[in-house]
């Protein structure tokens, strides 16, 4: 049986993800300056040199965490408009008694942490919003700082899985979906090692390719057993079994990550 990815296009994406980690922006934390100061340390901790960078400026950054103790002043307000026209994907702390129904200029609401009186910086929450917004670049920055970790490979596995279920379930016409499917897998788990520091070498992650091709197999033959079983309802068969089968995917990548890999437990 012919491979559902052609070598051509396997070297491409190594070679996207690989330069990907090559040049990694920085996780920018800004605002109040006692207050910013914690919140670097917590979230550097185990963090490479160079990983985070303490500055108002958020030019360059790949995401920037803003701590606001209060009101936001004409600083606060000109630091966020810089970050907006960078094009910098803004995180803002509120340290300080913030309604629901008040805003923050130049911040999506879902994008604000609000704190209360005498709490500590929920660190996977904030870890959790700056995967969201990353997506894929999330990888190599979690490589760097490893508190991001986890929230960043559980958004990949969530993604990655629903991406598929959706192509899985929306094309009809047989084996056409799988080369996607499983190019969409190899990605996944290319990124999930990315984010653990493993280099991306086509040489020494080939196993795992290998186990992704087989996966992929293995899935497309599932789905034909059961669509003979269940012909009305294919699509849903077919977007259930790509979902289920790419998250099924990324857990077990994950587990292995946590034991084996740099920086896993």
């Amino acid at each position: 049986m012919a491979l559902p990815v052609g070598l051509g296009v396997l070297r491409a994406l190594v070679k996207e993800i690989s330069v990907s980690g090559e040049s990694v922006k920085p996780l920018v934390v800004g605002g109040a300056r006692e207050l910013a100061a914690v919140l670097r340390r917590d979230l550097g901790r185990g963090a490479k040199p160079g990983a985070l960078r303490a500055e108002d400026e958020p030019k360059g950054g790949a995401v920037y965490v803003y701590v606001l103790g209060g009101e936001p002043t004409s600083s606060d307000k000109a630091a966020l408009k810089r970050a907006r026209r960078a094009r910098v994907p803004i995180i803002a702390i509120a340290a300080w008694p913030l309604s629901d129904d008040v805003s923050l200029p130049y911040v999506l609401a879902t994008d604000i942490v609000r704190l209360g009186a005498g709490q500590g910086f929920p660190l996977e929450t904030i870890a959790r919003l700056i995967a969201v917004r990353l997506e894929e670049e999330g990888a190599p920055l979690a490589a760097r700082v490893p508190v991001l970790r986890r929230a960043v490979c559980e958004r990949l596995v969530a993604s990655f899985a629903k991406r598929n279920g959706i192509i899985g379930a929306a094309v009809f016409i047989p084996g056409v979906d799988l080369p996607v499917l499983t190019l969409n897998e190899i990605r996944l788990v290319l990124r999930l090692e990315q984010a653990y520091g493993l280099a991306v070498d086509p040489r020494e992650r080939l196993p795992e390719i290998a186990a992704t091709l087989g996966a992929g197999f293995g899935f497309r033959a599932l789905t034909r057993e059961l669509l003979d079983l269940v012909p009305v309802a294919g699509w849903a068969v077919k977007g259930a079994i790509a979902y289920a089968g790419t998250r099924a995917l990324g857990e077990a990548t994950l587990r292995r990550l946590e034991v084996g890999a740099p920086g896993g437990h």
